[in-house]
């Protein structure tokens, strides 16, 4: 006898709107950490944190104010790093997330998912039409790929994205596209072993591009139009 899943992954109910909500907007704001420490290594941080208290001690004369100087830096800094996590939050929860039944499960070609784990919801992923794709390419885009901080390791976002590159081959997509940032290590790290492949880079915000996050364009093309194209 073949062990049970230990996960079941079912479409999105109504019931599930609070968990998802919270799901999605604890795993944005758990990339703000690595975001702060990528903007720390940037050489313009390393001259701001050098030249500020310089200039302090140089004007003022006062040590105190100087160091002090460094402490608002990273409090500033920290602000910084929170800001772009918290503005996509609070778009996608007034965009597509405001009515997730409205926004994935109306239409035949999208879905939204979610993973149960021991009776709770501890993945989800949602998938929509890309409506401005190139000429000749049906794609599929995947949004939302989040898995509870206590569930990671169980092969989750792994079983979630599987889901979606069924439902797109199903549906007749030719690729799966996504976005993804370069703090999100492990997403990323997921995503290329699964193959997908990278296909562009971009800023996202003004604050990304100031921080030195990019965001990483990824593409899946599906077996079937692989096997059409010339």
């Amino acid at each position: 006898i073949l062990p049970m899943a230990p996960h079941h992954i079912r479409k999105y109910q109504e019931t599930d709107r609070k968990r998802v909500l919270d799901l999605f907007s604890q795993g944005m704001f758990e990339h703000v950490p690595a975001t702060f420490r990528h903007g720390l290594k940037m050489p313009q941080t390393f001259l701001l944190f050098l030249g500020v208290p310089i200039a302090l001690l140089l004007v003022s004369g006062s040590w105190l104010l100087a160091l002090g100087s460094n402490v608002t830096l990273l409090v500033f800094l920290w602000l910084l790093a929170r800001q772009p996590w918290r503005k996509y939050v609070v778009m996608c929860l007034q965009t597509d997330l405001a009515d997730i039944t409205k926004s994935y499960l109306r239409a035949r070609g999208s879905c939204f998912w979610v993973a149960e784990s021991g009776g709770q919801v501890a993945g989800i992923v949602g998938a929509l039409p890309v409506e401005d794709a190139p000429p000749g390419r049906k794609q599929l885009q995947l949004f939302h790929l989040s898995v509870a901080l206590e569930h990671r390791g169980e092969g989750l976002g792994k079983a979630l994205v599987m889901t979606v590159l069924q439902f797109a081959r199903a549906q007749g997509y030719s690729e799966v596209v996504l976005d993804t940032s370069i703090v999100q290590q492990d997403a990323l790290t997921l995503y290329l072993h699964m193959g997908f492949q990278k296909t562009g880079e971009y800023f996202f915000s003004k604050t990304f591009r100031l921080l030195g996050i990019s965001m990483i364009q990824l593409k899946y093309c599906l077996p079937s139009a692989q096997e059409v194209s010339p």
